[in-house]
């Protein structure tokens, strides 16, 4: 059987005869070995085995490349006839590994990008042929660009093999190594052969904004833009330029680049970095995306045209993003399209002014008009009165609206027609076109009262003419300014309105404070809160000590001139703020209700103090002779009558006094002789001056009536004193305080009553 072996190493050709008669011996390429198993000549052969077993295998140490060939294990004929037998052919193959490979640029090579690397790889000596393999820098085997060749050594069987790699170099691949591995069959360890290779390119540039980019990574319009140019080169000895839509930039810049201000129109242009070196150069580019407002590249231009023609206006805007464009149509106010060119069939709601809007996010709205005029016969629309001012030139203005233009304007006066032209007149015309609009003014050069007058304008275009009589006059009018008028008088009727809503509030008000009318069950509600108050008044009364009383008498006063009401606060509190509030041992609400000053005398003692700086125009005067006399009973008359005029559902009525008529008879005044009956608490104290029945009927209302505490001692003699004063033997507070007053021309002053009450207190 055929056989490899590895030059150096051992082999053994089996062969086993049985029954051997004749000679055994090994042939290699048909040629005998020797019959011995010690093959004399052949140090590295030898038969091993025994010939009782039959065993002639050949063994062959160590193998060399000569040993390569094909072996066969012969048995000799014998005497006896036997022939000879011969075994199969056996192929004896010697491997042989490659030498190390070795690359013919030798281990460094330098080399230019994009240009075409030639490496050459060889493999010598190897049996079977070497096989090559190529790995570049980044340590990918490379399949395409290989060429191998084998070529048969001249005096044996070894093979050289050539690798040619051919690639095209790059940037990535500066400063790697490719490897050329070489192996055969004899030895899977590949060899190796390097290369270092170090790639010269031309720079490779990266431009990118710096800074100036918006929130939406556009460009506003005004922003300062930098950019920022990187380059990676080798060699890195780099220059660099810079262009602006292929214009160069004129300035000291390398790396950075600065445009200060970002307008539209660098809207879509196209920046440049471009970087030399000794290889070459590159570039790299940004195309700039700048976001500006809008802006007409043609102004919407004024149409004129005949009644029923279709006319087309157009708005041709530019901006970044593109404008939103409205079309609004001034008489109608209202939005008559959304694009940039509309079409309009002319008639008389059609023909006027139209508006065209155009919107860009973040920038102001722009607006831009055109008109659409019908041609017609002109209209004059002056002042067909005008004035001489005081001071100044003396001008008449004709102000007409002519579709198409005025063919001519002329002024006539006093029946003659105005020659501008003649060097004596006394009158110089300037005519000014605006739009549909012309307006001729006649200067007066010689403002005399000559010239005052009507004057004649006339004018004309292609469609007809119109004229006007202009009165020109030195009476001088204020002219009438409307909207002056409509603003005042605006402002006139709100102050009214106001005024108006201030009087029904304060009406309302009044209507509100207003007591309501007395009724069955309100006397009853009020007679039932007396009730309440008594309580309370009987407890300041428990609580209280005899005390003196002081008349606090108000000074004359407008107050005092009016008729004077007391009434409760509203929480049936005690409060010093009334005018006849009662202060006790604490605050006590007065049961009365409502206190009439018309129905007590005005009390004479004290005098009151009224020093005329608030009398309302009336000069007090004071009785002092009575306040010497002892008091009189007219005023107990006054009391008993004004009792008797409260009605019957009053508090005090006199039918629901119950007063005891012992008691009645039987009372006499009790006073000190050294003071005067006028301080009596009596008088003083609402409560006390009520009748015992009275006093009986708001006693407190309890369970147990035993529980219910006492009054204080003095209690009941202060209510003999009330019923003392009913009887008459009271106090009687005198006048004592007059006003004399003017009469109404001037004639005799008359008396004057104050009508006030003073406010009394008790001090503990």
């Amino acid at each position: 059987m055929d056989q490899t072996a590895v030059i150096g190493s051992r082999v053994t050709l089996p062969c086993r005869v049985l029954d051997q008669k004749g000679p055994i011996q090994w042939t290699k390429d048909d040629f005998g070995l020797g019959a011995v198993r010690n093959l004399t000549g052949y140090e590295r052969y030898a038969m091993i085995g025994s010939d009782e077993e039959g065993d002639f295998s050949l063994h062959i140490y160590p193998v060399e490349l000569e040993d390569d060939g094909t072996y066969q294990c012969q048995a000799s004929p014998t005497n006896d006839g036997q022939p000879a037998l011969r075994s199969r052919f056996a192929k004896l193959s010697v491997l042989v590994p490659p030498q190390k490979p070795k690359i013919l640029q030798g281990d460094f090579l330098i080399t230019t990008e994009d240009r075409e690397l030639v490496i050459e790889c060889v493999s010598v000596a190897g049996k079977p042929p070497a096989e090559i393999t190529w790995i570049d820098g980044l340590g990918n085997v490379l399949h395409r660009g290989i060429k191998t060749t084998k070529e048969l050594f001249d005096d044996g069987p070894l093979y050289t093999v050539k690798s040619i790699l051919r690639v095209m170099p790059r940037k990535d691949h500066d400063n790697t190594t490719f490897t050329c591995q070489s192996q055969n069959a004899a030895d899977r360890t590949p060899q190796n052969a390097k290369l270092r290779v170090e790639v010269r390119y031309a720079p490779k540039v990266s431009l990118r904004i710096r800074s100036g980019l918006g929130k939406n990574g556009r460009i506003v319009e005004g922003s300062e833009l930098r950019f920022k140019c990187r380059a990676e080169a080798n060699p890195p000895n780099v220059e660099y330029r810079w262009f602006i839509n292929e214009k160069k930039v004129i300035g000291d810049y390398t790396t950075e680049m600065i445009i200060h201000n970002a307008t539209r129109d660098l809207h879509d242009a196209i920046v440049k970095c471009e970087v030399h070196n000794d290889v070459g150069k590159s570039e790299d580019t940004e195309t700039l995306d700048i976001t500006y407002g809008p802006q007409f590249r043609h102004q919407p231009i004024s149409v004129e045209t005949q009644y029923g023609a279709t006319e087309i206006l157009q708005c041709d805007v530019d901006g970044n993003p593109t404008p939103e464009i409205r079309w609004y149509h001034e008489d109608s106010e209202r939005q008559v399209a959304s694009t940039p060119n509309i079409s309009v069939v002319v008639n008389h709601e059609t023909a006027g002014r139209y508006f065209c809007k155009a919107h860009v996010p973040g920038f102001p709205e722009l607006t831009g008009y055109a008109n659409i005029y019908i041609r017609a016969s002109p209209s004059i629309v002056s002042q067909r009165v005008q004035y001489v001012p005081d001071e100044g030139v003396v001008k008449v203005k004709c102000t007409a609206v002519s579709v198409p233009k005025a063919d001519s304007v002329v002024w006539s006066f006093a029946g003659r027609e105005l020659n501008f032209s003649s060097n004596n007149t006394p009158f110089h015309v300037q005519e000014e076109y605006t739009g549909e609009r012309v307006v001729s003014t006649v200067t007066l050069l010689d403002p005399i009262s000559t010239y005052f007058g009507d004057y004649n304008c006339t004018v004309t275009n292609s469609f007809g003419t119109d004229s006007v009589i202009i009165k020109l006059t030195a009476h001088t009018l204020i002219p009438v300014d409307w909207q002056l008028i409509l603003i005042i008088g605006g402002l006139i009727f709100c102050v009214i309105m106001i005024g108006v809503i201030i009087i029904l509030i304060l009406h309302c008000r009044d209507r509100i404070k207003q007591p309501r009318p007395r009724t069955a069950q309100t006397q009853e509600t009020d007679m039932q809160e007396t009730d309440s108050n008594a309580d309370r008044y009987r407890e300041s009364d428990r609580s209280s000590n005899l005390s003196d009383v002081k008349a606090d008498i108000r000074a004359g006063s407008s107050v005092s001139n009016a008729e004077s009401v007391t009434a409760l606060d509203s929480e049936g509190e005690g409060s010093t703020r009334g005018v006849n509030a009662l202060a006790l041992a604490g605050p006590v609400p007065n049961p009365l209700g409502y206190r009439y000053s018309a129905d007590y005398t005005e009390p004479s003692f004290p005098p009151k103090n009224n020093d005329g700086s608030n009398n309302n125009g009336y000069v007090p005067y004071v009785d002092y002779t009575r306040d010497y006399m002892p008091p009189t009973t007219q005023g107990v008359g006054a009391s008993r009558e004004s009792l008797s005029r409260i009605p019957s559902g009053g508090i005090l009525a006199s039918k629901k006094i119950g007063l005891s008529s012992a008691n009645l008879g039987s009372s006499t005044p009790q006073t000190t002789p050294a003071i005067d009956p006028r301080f009596s608490a009596t008088y003083g104290n609402p409560y006390l001056r009520m009748s015992a029945a009275e006093q009986l009927r708001h006693a407190p209302h309890t369970a147990v009536p035993g529980v219910t505490p006492a009054p204080p001692p003095y209690t009941q003699a202060m209510r003999m004193n009330s019923l003392n004063t009913l009887n008459g033997a009271g106090p009687q507070a005198p006048l004592s305080a007059h006003y004399i007053t003017g009469g109404p021309n001037g004639g005799v002053a008359t008396v004057k009553r104050t009508s006030a009450v003073g406010t009394l207190a008790t001090h503990v």
